[in-house]
């Protein structure tokens, strides 16, 4: 079996900044990983990458050549990589014996919550290389500064979920700047775990802009907590002990934990309650190396400002 995560969200959620960090991560705790650019917009990639779709398809040269928009550019490449499955497969097969994948999408959200082409190119992959993956849909975490942003976050994850049929973990990216946005009407826990949406509606309310939109509101966040699905974990792509405990969600999710042992059925449930022993304690210098790792993205990465 193969093993890897997706990553998507919407543009400027912090994606490719959490491909460099994360690939980083998991090869200083002892990971083989594999980079994969699906972003045929992205031509400033800070990560070495493994795959690139630009080798395929370019989006500047599809909207000159079909009179696109970037939008409608972007659609028609997806749909050209779904037509062109074979030639991923290729890449990716040499690699799929003892790599771990990061699969680096394009921010536009219609490709994960209506359009077919990104799902099906993961389903083809799915069976064709044995792979186990997890979908990491980054949210910026400043939308939980304004509530009608925070449900229209909410209303994309539960699509995003419901679309793509994966193991699935929504993130709140760049936790540590959301003190820079202004003052959270909760706590933060009422963000991240979605829980009696009431108190949002009654703090729109308030707003004399969203109180027209007051039943229509109160309908989504009905929609949302209905189907129970939605919560959010936190990420500072900088902090290594962030970094680890989404690893470890990310593991359970897609079964990497399990990877390797022949077990019973309640042995495999005591192993995923459990907490993980993680890697990097088997590597002396790893955490050190972490330390220099995380201050060098700091201090590089984060001047691209996602």
């Amino acid at each position: 079996m193969v093993f890897g995560q997706i990553v998507i969200g919407p543009p400027g959620s912090g994606k490719t900044t959490y491909c460099n960090g994360m690939s980083q991560f998991l090869s200083l705790i002892g990971r083989k990983v594999a980079v994969v650019n699906l972003d045929p917009a992205n031509d400033a990639l800070p990560y070495e990458c493994a795959v690139n779709i630009e080798e395929l398809i370019k989006l500047e040269v599809v909207m000159a050549e079909c009179s696109l928009g970037p939008n409608g550019g972007l659609l028609h490449c997806m749909e050209y990589l779904e037509k062109n499955i074979d030639w991923l497969e290729a890449k990716l097969k040499p690699l799929s014996k003892d790599h771990y994948f990061l699969f680096d999408f394009p921010g536009q959200v219609e490709l994960f919550f209506n359009h077919d082409s990104t799902k099906k190119v993961l389903t083809k992959l799915t069976k064709s290389l044995n792979l186990r993956l997890t979908a990491v849909q980054l949210i910026d975490s400043v939308l939980c500064t304004d509530p009608g942003n925070y449900v229209s976050a909410l209303l994309l994850s539960l699509s995003t979920m419901l679309h793509m049929e994966l193991p699935h973990i929504n993130v709140l990216s760049k936790i540590d700047l959301i003190g820079n946005y202004g003052k959270l009407a909760f706590g933060l826990d009422f963000y991240t775990d979605v829980q009696d949406l009431s108190y949002l509606q009654n703090y729109l309310n308030q707003d004399p802009r969203s109180v027209k939109y007051r039943k229509l509101t109160g309908e989504l966040c009905s929609v949302v907590e209905d189907y129970g699905l939605v919560s959010f974990t936190t990420l500072d792509i900088q902090d290594k002990e962030s970094v680890g405990e989404l690893v470890k969600l990310i593991d359970k999710s897609n079964g990497y934990i399990f990877a390797g042992i022949d077990a019973s059925v309640v042995e495999y449930s005591k192993i995923s309650v459990r907490q993980t022993d993680w890697e990097y304690n088997r590597y002396p210098l790893a955490l050190n190396i972490l330390n220099h790792c995380f201050v060098s993205i700091k201090c590089s990465e984060f001047s691209l400002m996602f």
